[in-house]
């Protein structure tokens, strides 16, 4: 009798433990959800329509670091001033390699690389570029808290010389 009542109470104090949960809770994202919300997020840059790209942006303290410029966009008017100048190159994404990580039932990162095919001077090009998007679940909504997207820095023909 003792020795039940003893696993009992160790079990229960191993399982309390921070870090300790057998399996995450049935509310958290699946990594696969978490990755459509960048299909949901390049559709919106298909619609041509700043505002409804800027919409999937977190109204509170949503953050855009952005591909092509050098000023960072921290409310929803930024935000679409920002894409109404990057749709005019007709970007459709494509992600290359994504580590996706669940934080929790409202917090996910999906981060790694993509690439931009874009219309530039009525030139077909390809943008390499890296990406970081932190979700947020607020109001019940999926929303990009942060974005982070830079060019990569290094061509094939400077890597190739290491």
């Amino acid at each position: 009798m003792k020795t039940s009542l003893f696993l009992i109470a160790l079990l229960t104090a191993i399982f309390a433990m921070p870090g300790m949960a057998i399996a995450k809770g049935s509310q958290d994202p699946s990594p696969e959800f978490i990755a459509k919300q960048f299909d949901i997020w390049n559709a919106a840059l298909q619609t041509r329509d700043a505002n409804k790209v800027a919409a999937l942006y977190c109204e509170s303290g949503g953050v855009l670091i952005p591909t092509v410029s050098n000023v960072v966009r921290t409310n929803h008017g930024e935000i679409a001033d920002y894409f109404e100048h990057f749709l005019e190159l007709k970007p459709v994404g494509q992600i290359d390699k994504a580590y996706i990580r669940v934080l929790g039932p409202d917090t996910a990162v999906n981060s790694g690389l993509y690439t931009f095919h874009v219309i530039k001077d009525g030139k077909s090009a390809n943008v390499h570029a890296r990406y970081t998007f932190v979700y947020q679940k607020q109001h019940g909504k999926w929303c990009i808290m942060e974005q982070h997207s830079s060019v990569m820095p290094e061509t094939e023909q400077t890597s190739s010389h290491l």
